[in-house]
């Protein structure tokens, strides 16, 4: 079982730049992969990056690539998301997802563990 609690959304203007967080807790000590999924009203959950955190490999959907970058840090156990350059289409609840194996790295329903969303408004 894994814990997580997202944080860091807001507003910004087209070209500014937000980071997410997630805290995991629970069971840390095994591997899992972790991923970003976005979901604008309306519309279906979508992966943005995910990484797997047992060896660091990276995976980004091809809208977010060399604006998004994603990162963990073991020692606090939190997941980030840089989010430069942001356009209006980024906008949406931002979550954070945490499974074991996942076949589909972005693909949101091959995840398990969700947490709560964080909202994200870009504005033009």
């Amino acid at each position: 079982q894994v814990q997580l609690v997202e944080s860091g959304g807001g507003s910004v203007q087209a070209g500014g730049s937000l980071r997410l967080s997630c805290a995991a807790s629970g069971n840390t000590a095994r591997t899992y992969y972790m991923g970003w999924f976005r979901q604008p009203p309306g519309k279906a959950r979508e992966g943005v990056a995910a990484i797997y955190t047992g060896g660091g490999n990276t995976y980004y959907a091809d809208s977010v690539k060399g604006r998004f970058t994603i990162t963990q840090d073991n020692a606090t156990n939190t997941l980030y998301l840089q989010m430069n350059s942001l356009k209006p289409e980024d906008s949406a609840m931002y979550y954070c997802a945490a499974e074991l194996r996942a076949s589909g790295v972005l693909r949101p329903y091959d995840y398990g563990y969700w947490g709560q969303g964080t909202q994200v408004a870009v504005s033009s």
